[in-house]
């Protein structure tokens, strides 16, 4: 990893016309606790996502989708086998190195919104870009953008309980995207949502994620929302296969 002069750190060192990509995980092992007690959530999994590609990933609860997405955002390590985004193999990277990556590359939502509640809805996207300290006027504006995006302008002021469910989850659509990441991971976004109000969800993220040339994975394991995928990918028995 390197930075581009602005402090920020950049990905890779490969020229486009040999680039690797957006995700690669190899062979990928995870087992929690030991003895008998021990869980194997994922054994040899493998699959590569391109770049600007939505990818759904499924399975039934409890299958490991949470845990692959904590293994690709660099906030886990697998015991065996190899996680890479965009050609940097995150075992090489330390901590704070993985810190950066977090905060410059990868935007996450979580099912859970996790939005500060004594923040207003224009305060809760603007951290990340507080976080990197961004120019307050460039931080504003994006701010500002983000919120027509999510179609919640009107909602600026408003802080979490003031919001409905959805709403709350456009706010931290709109807070993953602050930092312009190349890769937005989503766990379960819908899963605290009504089925319209899901699918509504994941339509905005296939947009935004057109729209600001994101790769994106999403696990969820409602097949009404499937079709906003351009794969899905389907996690059973601590491996993935291709639907």
């Amino acid at each position: 990893m390197a930075e581009d002069g602005s402090g920020k750190v950049r990905l890779g060192t490969v020229h486009p016309t040999s680039s690797p990509p957006m995700i690669r995980v190899e062979g990928v092992h995870r087992t929690y606790n030991a003895g008998v007690a021990a869980v194997r959530a994922l054994r040899g999994a493998s699959f590569d996502i391109s770049r600007g590609e939505f990818v759904a990933l499924t399975g039934r609860s409890g299958s490991g989708k949470t845990t692959l997405l904590n293994l690709v955002g660099g906030l886990d390590s697998p015991d065996q086998g190899r996680v890479a985004i965009d050609g940097t193999d995150l075992s090489a990277l330390g901590g704070t190195d993985l810190i950066a990556l977090r905060r410059d590359h990868i935007g996450f939502i979580f099912q859970s919104f996790g939005l500060i509640p004594t923040l207003t809805a224009a305060e809760n996207i603007g951290i990340p870009m507080r976080l990197r300290k961004t120019d307050p006027r460039t931080r504003e504006e994006r701010v500002t953008l983000l919120l027509s995006l999510v179609g919640l302008a009107e909602q600026a002021a408003q802080r979490p309980s003031e919001l409905s469910g959805g709403q709350q989850q456009r706010v931290a659509i709109a807070r993953a995207l602050a930092n312009r990441p190349v890769l937005l991971l989503a766990d379960e976004p819908t899963g605290r949502l009504d089925v319209e109000t899901g699918r509504a969800v994941m339509t905005l993220l296939r947009a935004l994620v057109n729209s600001e040339g994101v790769t994106a994975l999403v696990a969820t394991h409602d097949p009404e929302l499937l079709d906003s995928a351009n794969r899905v990918l389907e996690l059973s028995d601590g491996t993935v296969t291709e639907r």
